[in-house]
């Protein structure tokens, strides 16, 4: 009787941890896709609007918009890639570890490509921000006139204070972010029920034939306008990429049962206020509401862009860090906001670049209007490139047949090419923006991991191999180095050679401790590491021992946390009696090295702009010891 009594209230209890898990995600996940209403009709009607909107374009529009949600979103990500994880990690960087570890002949390949949609992300991480700011303060000019000139002031006041922000976390704000942006998408869905009376012809719009309709008759224009139309899904890779977060279920939750219903209603509104109105189409968004309701509509469209802005913030932290752990950028300082939660970090160097990037585009192009032209390729750049990675995996890790694979993605693929090809006619009115972003953030991922390649033969070439040294080092000898007391450990990434740490030690101090221990430190292609699995220790000598640590990409590598796990091994290290030797290199440019010397000078810029490892390895501070050297690259 208990036992059966108890089943329903742990499902009572999964329940309510699905709907909480699913009322986050609404605040985090989808933040940019909900705030895509502001803009997106109404950019998506300026290219047809020149000469006169008929019916069937308004209904075909809408239909283009629906649809689109429909296929990219729906089906795309929200029932097939959230099922693509990396031991329950998504996004592009996690999809380019887990295919490195099969990729053999193709490594390159998919670097390149994993890179270049990681490398769009950032672009559209800086341009969102001050897209979705701009167009929600921008309602001000409908509740007054007289506030039109303060709308960029404004902004760029909201967006400041939002960077400040970013160091103290935003666990206690995070908390209102679901609620606050589910309020933003029942106000959506109310708004555009409320006008689909206006003309009940535009429920066609579910009927895909209207959308075909419209691109087929549209010429030129149609193509143009696709580049609009693609606004309604900005942020749809972030439910990819926030798969860990939460997990599958609470997203797809979320979008069928609020998101999707109520983006879709609103447009549907929208587009009944057009025809019943066509002076509507200046701003058919905020003219949906009454008088009164404005100046509240206003202020919540500004909160749900601020949260919008941040869930985008946050997720270029969480990529950064991915991308430093698999070795594609330099060690950069991590803060970690949140006692309780792994996935809220701080990183100061990329929150400035990401606030100068943002402050720039706000003061560059001043309206939504112009901002919005430039937005779009680095969102269909970054699909395309999930959509080729899919592909890799079903055909790795599920096993697909070709023709299968083929079959499913290539309509996927068509479709986001079409998409990308019309958002890159608008490349000279902005849309080389973050072009260029995307390929500076190439550019330097790729110099960093070509010029850690280089680094890493040419030392090699140099190295001694660690057993014959610990052989040729035990041998009593006269020469042999004085024993003192105490541990040192020697960081190296290479657990065969001898760190170049150690030798430099003997050959100046002439000294060995009683006890060396040599520690590598991995990270491993799968977002976490099982603590039981985190350390492992082997004898070399009476005097040395090798040590390895093993952390996963969406991990902190606290060394000085991870040495009290190999108390399990039967070591035990006092923090007070042991030293830490770590090798300092200063680089030096060479001709012959294999990069051009743009690409030297680039390599050795980001070296030295790396945090101090120590820092980034959690390393006492006062048990350091660095020794240097010159290494021609």
């Amino acid at each position: 009787m208990s036992h059966s009594a108890a089943k329903p209230e742990t499902r009572d209890k999964e329940i309510k941890k699905l709907l909480a898990l699913s009322l986050g995600s609404i605040g985090v996940v989808y933040g940019d896709i909900g705030t895509s209403p502001l803009y997106a009709f109404r950019e998506a009607l300026r290219p047809v609007a020149a000469d006169g909107v008929t019916r069937l374009e308004i209904i075909g529009l809408i239909s283009l918009m629906i649809w689109t949600l429909t296929i990219i979103v729906t089906l795309k990500y929200v029932l097939f890639l959230l099922r693509a994880d990396n031991n329950g990690e998504g996004g592009t960087l996690s999809l380019l570890a887990l295919l490195m570890k099969y990729s053999g002949k193709r490594a390159n390949r998919l670097f390149f490509l994993g890179i270049a949609g990681a490398a769009l992300f950032i672009g559209d991480a800086i341009i969102a921000p001050a897209l979705s700011v701009l167009s929600a303060v921008e309602g001000l000019k409908l509740v007054t006139p007289t506030l039109s000139p303060y709308v960029v002031p404004i902004s760029v006041v909201i967006l400041l204070l939002l960077f400040a922000v970013q160091s103290r976390g935003t666990e206690a704000v995070s908390k209102f972010f679901g609620p606050i942006m589910a309020v933003w998408f029942i106000v959506l869905a109310v708004a555009g029920v409320s006008h689909i009376t206006d003309d009940y012809g535009i429920l066609a719009a579910f009927n895909p034939y209207y959308a075909v309709h419209f691109l087929f008759h549209a010429g030129y224009v149609g193509i143009v306008v696709l580049g609009a139309v693609f606004l309604t899904v900005t942020g749809a890779e972030a439910l990819y990429a926030d798969l860990g977060h939460f997990g599958r279920k609470p997203i797809q939750w979320a979008w069928i049962g609020l998101v999707f219903p109520a983006l879709a209603l609103n447009y549907l509104g929208q587009g009944a206020l057009v025809l019943k109105n066509p002076e509507a189409m200046s701003d058919p968004f905020y003219l949906m509401f009454p008088e009164w309701a404005l100046l509240p509509v206003v202020i919540l469209a500004t909160c749900a862009t601020i949260i919008a802005a941040q869930a985008v913030i946050t997720g270029a932290f969480s990529l950064t860090r991915q991308a430093i752990h698999l070795g594609f950028l330099p060690r950069m300082a991590i803060f970690h906001t949140s006692e309780t939660q792994t996935g809220q970090i701080y990183l100061p160097n990329v929150n400035m670049l990401l606030m100068f990037g943002v402050m720039l585009l706000v003061f560059v192009f001043g309206s939504s209007e112009s901002l919005a032209t430039a937005y779009g390729i680095s969102v269909t750049g970054a699909m395309v490139v999930d959509t080729f990675l899919a592909y890799e995996f079903v055909r790795v890790r599920w096993k697909w047949p070709l023709y299968l694979a083929i079959g499913t993605l290539l309509p996927l693929l068509m479709l986001e090419m079409i998409f990308f090809g019309a958002n890159m006619l608008k490349i000279h009115d902005g849309g080389y923006v973050p072009v260029l972003i995307a390929a500076a953030i190439i550019v330097i991922m790729w110099t960093w991991r070509r010029g850690t390649k280089i680094l890493h033969d040419k030392t090699r070439h140099t190295d001694i191999p660690l057993a014959s040294f610990v052989k040729s080092i035990e041998r009593k000898s006269e020469h042999a180095p004085v024993s003192v007391p105490g541990t040192a450990i020697f960081l190296t990434s290479d657990p065969e050679s001898t760190p170049a740490a150690l030798l430099h030690n003997i050959k100046h101090n002439h000294v060995l401790h009683a006890q060396n221990f040599i520690l590598t430190i991995r990270t491993m292609n799968t977002p976490v590491v099982p603590k039981d699995q985190r350390v492992t220790a082997s004898s070399l000598s009476e005097r040395f021992s090798l040590l390895e640590m093993r952390f996963g990409y969406m991990e902190t590598q606290n060394v000085s946390q991870a040495l009290g796990l190999f108390r399990k091994t039967g070591l035990k290290f006092d923090i007070m009696s042991t030293s830490f030797y770590l090798g300092r290199r200063k680089l030096v440019p060479d001709a012959q090295s294999g990069m051009p010397h743009w690409q030297d000078r680039l390599f050795i810029g980001l070296a030295n702009a790396a945090i101090d490892p120590s820092d980034y390895f959690r390393l006492p501070t006062n048990r350091v010891v660095e020794l240097g050297s010159h290494v021609i690259i």
